[in-house]
């Protein structure tokens, strides 16, 4: 893999000094608001925080700089894209890198100047065209991602092949030992909302890699999965036909817009975040139309604060460069919004666990970390490596800051059925 060189274009030259001096300025703020980043240079110099670690407090997490030239230039010439980017070709790195993000993540709506944020829209990147989550392009942004290698994902996962957020009993103490445990509660509590039981007819949109197909026919259900990836496809049924329910599911490889039938039931996981907001309104008329008179939706998503998902929803970011071509994180608001406007089903209840997934990834990274040289003798390379690590640790920093947030979110139709109370709400672990 190879990631691009530091730019020496006029707007990258020109820009790079901002870029320099407003670091200084962040890392200054963030050392009088009590949370510092030590930024070390090349030469010597520490910006931020030069003292001493207080024995009553944690040290700083550590910003090695590298490169100040390179870093800047890439800043400069696109932004966030060019910060992950720098990371990638080590023109920075950190020993504390999750720590570095999330302080960044925390102080996100206030450490950039007001007038330069009135800017964003004129300097940052939009969206390619070829990424639009059109039926020609959603298999191939699927595929960019999910259709990696399944040895690879099952050097980070825990047995379940579970890529999604796991409800851990203690999301602050938990483990490795701890996360088979957790997936299949969050799973089975999805399963719980939607009334999936004996001869429920359920459809899931998002494979994964089939453990919700399988513990859904463990309790009677008769289950069509769908899913855009090939990988995940061939592994998903082959767990199913091992774990002997080969003849409850069955797992095709089709667009969610091209489903038919009626189900009982539909579930998804984590997979709305791939849809795009342009298309969110065919999601949900979908859904409606093949849901059953009486039946549920849950699902489950990862959001973002509704403000923050308008400024951003016309951007390209590294995460949609890298990572997931075509996604975009939907609001609570917005699911809630598109489909009151588009469809009958109206939100019955939520549950919000954002720290279940920041431990989550915790997990994830140390593990990837663990299993490096393994993950190299499958031919990923050091910038494939460096960009996974940053991108672990970058949605680890969303969670553990409260930009971002996993909900299982539960719909049905009010004019069918006085439907059954659904638990809404948080515990104090956040389940």
């Amino acid at each position: 893999m190879r990631v691009p060189d530091a730019p020496r274009t006029v707007r990258a030259r020109l820009a790079a000094p901002v870029v320099a001096l407003l670091f200084r300025r962040i890392a200054g703020r963030l050392a009088a608001q009590g949370t510092p980043i030590r930024i070390e240079l090349p030469d010597g110099t520490v910006i931020g925080d030069a003292a001493e670690p207080s024995p009553d407090l944690p040290p700083a997490p550590r910003m090695i700089l590298h490169d100040p030239a390179a870093f800047a230039r890439r800043v400069g010439a696109d932004g966030l894209i060019g910060f992950g980017e720098a990371y990638m070709a080590g023109d920075w790195a950190s020993p504390d890198l999750d720590a570095v993000l999330a302080r960044l993540a925390t102080r996100m709506t206030d450490l950039v100047p007001g007038r330069l944020q009135g800017l964003r829209r004129l300097y940052v990147r939009a969206r390619p065209q070829h990424e639009r989550n059109t039926t020609e392009n959603a298999r191939r942004n699927i595929a960019e991602h999910y259709d990696l290698s399944n040895d690879f994902f099952a050097l980070f996962l825990d047995p379940t092949m579970t890529y999604s957020s796991g409800l851990f009993d203690d999301a602050q103490a938990a483990g490795w030992g701890d996360l088979a445990a957790a997936q299949r509660a969050k799973i089975d509590r999805l399963l719980d909302a939607a009334g999936v039981g004996e001869g429920t007819r359920l459809l899931e949109i998002g494979t994964g890699w089939g453990e919700l197909c399988i513990r859904a026919a463990a309790r009677g259900a008769h289950v069509r999965s769908v899913t855009l990836s090939e990988e995940q496809q061939a592994e998903a049924a082959r767990r199913v036909r091992a774990a002997g329910y080969g003849d409850r599911v069955r797992v095709d490889l089709c667009d969610y817009r091209a489903v038919d039938g009626q189900y009982d039931a539909v579930v998804s996981v984590e997979m709305i975040e791939a849809v795009g907001h342009e298309y969110w309104a065919g999601y949900f008329r979908s859904v409606d139309a093949l849901l059953a008179p009486g039946g549920r939706f849950a699902l489950q998503a990862i959001t973002m604060p509704h403000d923050r998902m308008l400024r951003t929803r016309d951007t390209y970011t590294w995460i949609q460069k890298y990572i997931f071509p075509g996604g975009f994180l939907p609001s609570a608001q917005a699911i809630e919004s598109v489909a009151r406007r588009c469809t009958d089903l109206r939100v019955r209840g939520t549950m919000s666990f954002g720290p279940h997934y920041a431990r989550t990834l915790r997990l994830w990274d140390q593990r990837s970390q663990a299993q490096s040289r393994r993950i190299a003798a499958l031919g990923f390379d050091r910038v494939f490596r460096r960009m996974w690590h940053f991108y672990l640790c970058y949605a680890e920093a969303g969670f553990r800051s409260g930009y971002l947030d996993v909900q299982q979110i539960v719909l049905d139709r009010p004019v069918e059925r006085t439907p059954a109370p659904l638990q809404v709400g948080t515990d104090r672990e956040g389940r």
